[in-house]
């Protein structure tokens, strides 16, 4: 077989990150802004095609063998940068010696090399566009996928192998790393169905890996839009994580502000305006993830994309974030109601007093 192993590592890096300014910074590196070429590909609406930018190669020594390895990164809109590392396999390995290869790349002693060598990039990149990156702030939330990618594939005699005779088994302990069979059971929950266009090519995906059988070498399309739906996971998970946070930082502001005193009853009125605007920019954000790609039929890369939505979970994570969310309106609600109150009963105080003092006076004038 012939084949290479893809480590993606993306990172949440800013607000928004505007693209054509990022491009104009990275000039000298000849960064692209392709999108899917696939005649299919017309079913997906990319509204800002991310930026894409070679970040040169290196190598690793894998056992007895010198792996070249090529850097690179997608730069998205929406504030992710993807960060990847291509590692080619050394010719004509058998399926075993490729899962045990892909293994050590992913989790073995070489993937400490490999991170390495991507977080170094990383930095260099974060340095160049930093003037395009909106409210720049390197998030703690990643997110980690490899894409294993076969170009072919052929039996004992060297007869091109046909997919259909891949067994479940091997496939799964290619994307779920185990060393012992996997239960039917288990496989039909971790790994997708099938997905196929031509004959010669085939789609698996788990949630932490895929394998993408694809003979044309520059037909890069499944990956692309696996890298797209990873990235929108990612974002997700920073704004779920970020309203973690930001929940009981606002139970303790709602505390300190009952505690303190304000006239007309507006010792709500910092925290209101913080909630509205936490708010807004959580929803802006979250459309801007959404609307980033969209799925106008349903046909081969729109099945990839959306099979890969629903492995990942991201209806999962859309609902937490949509609960959490529906907490701070709540709470807005309830501060904003209480705010009307508190100054209605501080109005009509201030009435009764003005009414007293008038008797007072007509009482105690000469």
């Amino acid at each position: 077989m012939q084949g290479e192993v893809l480590l993606h590592r993306l990172f949440d890096v800013g607000y928004e990150v505007r693209l054509d300014q990022a491009a104009e910074l990275l000039a000298s590196s000849a960064p692209q802004r392709p999108r899917p070429v696939r005649v299919q590909a017309r079913a997906i609406q990319i509204m800002n095609p991310p930026v894409a930018v070679s970040l040169g190669g290196q190598s690793i020594e894998v056992g007895a063998d010198t792996c070249a390895i090529e850097l690179s990164a997608r730069i998205f809109d929406f504030g992710v940068i993807s960060l990847r590392a291509r590692v080619h396999a050394p010719r004509g390995l058998t399926w075993g010696e490729f899962a045990a290869f892909g293994s050590s790349i992913v989790s073995g002693e070489l993937s400490t090399a490999a991170w390495g060598r991507l977080a170094t990039a990383r930095d260099s990149l974060l340095a160049r566009i930093h003037p395009a990156i909106e409210r720049p702030s390197l998030s703690l939330v990643t997110e980690e996928y490899t894409v294993f990618r076969i170009f072919s594939l052929e039996d004992a005699a060297g007869a091109p192998l046909p997919l259909e005779q891949l067994t479940g088994e091997q496939i799964a302990s290619l994307l779920l790393g185990e060393t012992r069979p996997v239960s039917p059971a288990a496989r039909a929950e971790m790994l997708s169905p099938r997905l196929a266009y031509f004959d010669d090519d085939l789609t698996v995906l788990s949630w932490n890996a895929a394998l993408v059988v694809e003979p044309v070498r520059e037909d890069t399309d499944v990956q692309y839009v696996l890298e797209f739906a990873n990235a929108q996971l990612l974002e997700l998970r920073y704004y779920d994580s970020l309203l973690d946070a930001e929940l009981p930082h606002m139970y303790d502001e709602v505390s300190a502000a009952r505690r303190a005193f304000h006239l007309l009853g507006r010792r709500f009125s910092r925290l209101l305006s913080a909630l509205q605007q936490r708010v807004a920019e959580a929803t802006e954000s979250i459309e801007r993830v959404e609307n980033s790609l969209k799925v106008t039929d349903d046909i081969f890369l729109a099945r990839i994309y959306t099979t890969a939505l629903d492995t990942f979970r991201v209806a999962t994570w859309r609902a937490g974030i949509d609960r959490k969310m529906t907490i701070v309106r709540e709470t807005y609600s309830m501060l904003n109601a209480e705010s009307q109150a508190l100054r209605s009963e501080a109005l009509e105080l201030t009435i009764i007093l003005l009414i007293l003092m008038e008797i007072l006076m007509a009482v105690f004038s000469p």
